[in-house]
């Protein structure tokens, strides 16, 4: 699963906002899909932008992020080595093309789960804002404060 970083969660975050305020979404459109939303929001490329990239070799983004290759240079692997670099794997980019991680759906209420789809809007906006939850509890879980009861102590007297 992607970094359990801020850069990461806020990603996710703004893009589900973004979605969440009707920004254009079409799953069958390269850029304004889900995973073109999420490249959106990281390369702060436009949809048009993305689509062009994503159409100089075949294939929607599961095909595109299978034949990925960092040497190529090719303008969508740009893309998507920006999407890696950020924090991300090519495992989240093709499971969040169709909400299909394990682990975030299982975080997401059953009658919801159940009824997920990959191509409505609001389904991808609950799906990004259950992963950047889960991965903000991670991200938090690893933060250890320091005991302060010494510290405490010297300031009362």
């Amino acid at each position: 699963m992607a970094k359990s970083t801020l850069p990461v969660i806020q990603a996710l975050r703004n893009t589900a906002q973004r979605l969440a305020t009707q920004a254009p979404y079409q799953w069958g459109h390269m850029g304004s899909c889900n995973c073109g939303h999420l490249a959106q929001t990281i390369t702060h490329l436009t949809k048009a932008e993305i689509h062009t990239r994503a159409m100089q070799r075949y294939g929607d983004w599961e095909r595109q992020i299978n034949d990925y290759c960092p040497t190529s240079g090719l303008p969508i692997d740009q893309t998507i080595d920006e999407m890696l670099a950020l924090g991300f794997t090519r495992a989240d980019l093709a499971h969040l093309e169709r909400l299909s991680d394990a682990t975030i759906r299982a975080a997401i209420p059953f009658e919801r789960r159940n009824a997920l789809r990959h191509n409505q809007r609001d389904d991808v906006v609950l799906y990004l804002r259950t992963w950047a939850e889960l991965l903000e509890t991670s991200l938090l879980a690893g933060i250890e404060l320091p005991d302060l009861t010494f510290s405490a102590a010297l300031v009362s007297h």
